[in-house]
């Protein structure tokens, strides 16, 4: 006869039902339903602590997320991502998968998540997806999928990969472990490799080609169209455009640019071309058709002053107003670069003033106007004394360019963190953090920046999420819902049974953890088998799959939360797209198990 719950443990399920309907409902904010579920286990547990505990031993369970390896990991992990971006590290990578999403969207998309798949069959799928996470988010920012309709599914096939081998995540090699000391054989790397990739077959389509439409496109839109800068490009000597006719080069430019009165004849080194663009196409100009924007001089100043001031080089956009200097001058005549040590890349005309009268010089130079947008390069101070000395008002959106001296020391430490954890020499915690602190200490990161790579709401989540499953741990409530489940499969074939055990698990892993999950779940397998007769093996299986089904909440793991910010996810977004993955998997795992073990 099954005994009722304790009251504490009848306490923890009411509190994660009820979170999890407020984060479903979406009238709070998640950082909100996160704080009041943390602050609602404090005062209970401090009221009615735990048998054998102290008043003050709740709140240490109810507030230890703030302070728990799992927390600062994610955090690292963050920052170690942000030196990969700051730095321009993962550009080469970018450009490749950018060509490849022009070539065709789903495909780029289908090859991304068996890339992610293979990857954590044998490295963590953690620092694979932190590799990920600001390749996508570049690629989203030129056109490609919004990060909304890709993160999620690269996740999703990431923890499949990890699915698959013993060495894929630490649950597996835990339930392993746990398996081991009761008795069983241990089990080899690859022993249910074949029965994960049978499921991934069925699973995969999903993951391509229904996740993404499941999900909204969370990008934020442009207040308004793209600004276009004219300018003129300097060819350099090992430009593609160097000895070449512009019909002959002209599927191979980049997009999102127009040449203006080109040549009849070839293109001559150091010619200066007028095109023109977005801002973010003429960075694509420069760096495939090797040209600058600005005279070489100017640059190399402008980059030695920030390397001796130990400061950013920054792009800003500024309007010329009607008290500015520079109106009726052009660029080579303002005298700016010398005055104030900025290079101006380009200048934008609005459309109210295109009409205007004498707009170029005898020499073909745009002469500006009040209303022009100029787009300024240099440090920041000399960027505010130019816009207050000529008259210029400083629009928001300013932004820093990637620090590509440091890239290569970006990714080696990005790569030594992950080699380390992957290899198991380190603990992911541990080599995370060792990667943080070699982020600032080198300088890839700024201690100022820190804010822009860390996302308060995940923050917060991670550490409810964390006292949560402690509680339905520490309260018995895991043990009992356990109990329940061993009690009720008698009566079932084997097939329902592998399923029973794998979805109760999967409940367990979505709104506690996988520690939990396996530790919990592993014996009560056992359990089960000498009940039914069943070999021990199959069922431990079950235990196993289920740890690592985590798609359907946030908290179910920390890849889960470290697309949330980027993917700007809601907590139905989760629900919406990993249930259907988790029905799909338990049902294919469980005849797959079946059929491999003949039962």
């Amino acid at each position: 006869m099954l005994e009722l719950p304790s009251y504490h443990a009848m306490a923890a399920m009411a509190v994660t039902v009820a979170m999890f309907v407020e984060f479903v409902r979406g009238r709070l904010s998640i950082e909100i339903v996160s704080l009041l579920t943390i602050a609602v286990i404090a005062v209970g547990l401090y009221f009615f602590p735990l048998p054998d505990a102290r008043p003050i031993d709740g709140l240490a369970l109810a507030f230890g997320g703030f302070g728990h390896y799992a927390l600062i990991t994610i955090c690292a992990l963050m920052i170690m991502g942000r030196g990969l971006v700051v730095t321009g590290a993962l550009e080469p990578a970018a450009r490749i998968l950018e060509r490849l999403f022009k070539f065709n969207l789903q495909i780029g998309l289908l090859i991304s998540l068996i890339i992610a798949l293979v990857l954590s069959m044998f490295v963590n799928n953690t620092p694979v997806l932190v590799l990920m996470i600001p390749i996508f988010a570049a690629l989203a920012s030129k056109g490609a999928l919004p990060t909304s309709k890709t993160l999620m599914p690269l996740n999703a096939a990431s923890l499949l990969g990890g699915l698959a081998t013993t060495i894929g995540t630490s649950t597996n090699i835990l339930v392993v472990s746990i398996a081991v000391d009761l008795g069983m054989r241990e089990i080899g790397v690859f022993d249910f490799t074949p029965i994960v990739l049978g499921a991934v077959l069925i699973a995969l389509p999903y993951m391509w080609l229904v996740m993404p439409r499941l999900l909204d496109d969370n990008s934020v839109e442009a207040a308004a169209q793209a600004r276009m800068f004219h300018t003129r490009l300097r060819v350099g000597n090992q430009s593609m455009l160097a000895g070449a006719q512009l019909s002959d080069v002209e599927d191979k430019l980049p997009g999102g640019i127009t040449f203006h009165n080109p040549p009849s004849g070839a293109f001559q080194p150091q010619q200066r071309i007028h095109i023109s663009g977005t801002h973010e196409a003429l960075e694509d100009a420069t760096r495939e058709l090797r040209g600058e924007l600005a005279p070489s001089w100017v640059l190399d100043r402008i980059k030695r002053t920030a390397s001796a001031k130990g400061l950013d080089q920054m792009v800003v956009e500024m309007t010329v107003t009607a008290d500015s200097r520079l109106i009726t001058r052009t660029l080579p005549s303002s005298g700016i670069a010398d005055l104030y040590g900025v290079a101006v890349l380009g200048i934008h005309r609005p459309d109210r003033l295109l009409g205007e009268r004498e707009q170029y010089s005898d020499g073909g130079d745009l002469r500006i106007v009040e209303g022009d947008v100029l787009l300024v390069m240099g440090i920041e101070p000399d960027l505010q004394e130019f816009a207050r000395a000529d008259s210029l008002l400083m629009l928001e959106g300013g932004r820093e360019l990637p620090r590509r001296s440091k890239a290569l020391l970006s990714t080696a430490i990005m790569g030594f963190s992950v080699i380390m954890a992957a290899v198991g020499f380190l603990p992911i915690a541990i080599s995370a953090l060792v990667g943080a602190i070699l982020m600032f200490v080198t300088g890839c990161v700024k201690f100022d920046r820190v804010g822009r790579a860390l996302s308060g709401q995940v923050i917060v989540l991670v550490a409810a999420s964390i006292t949560i499953g402690r509680f339905i741990d520490e309260s018995g409530a895991a043990a009992w819902l356990g109990e329940s489940l061993s009690l009720g499969l008698v009566y079932l074939p084997p097939a329902l049974v592998l399923a029973a055990i794998m979805a109760f698990v999967t409940v367990l892993t979505n709104f506690a953890s996988n520690a939990t999950a396996a530790t919990v779940g592993t014996p009560i397998a056992f359990s089960i088998a000498a009940t039914l007769g069943l070999p021990a093996e199959p069922l431990v299986l079950a235990v196993l799959f289920g740890c690592n089904l985590c798609y359907a909440t946030p908290i179910a793991y920390q890849t889960n939360m470290l697309i949330m910010a980027e993917g700007k996810y809601e907590f139905a977004d989760y629900i919406r797209t990993g249930v259907p993955l988790v029905v799909i998997m338990v049902a294919t795992l469980s005849v797959l198990l079946v059929m491999s073990y003949g039962l």
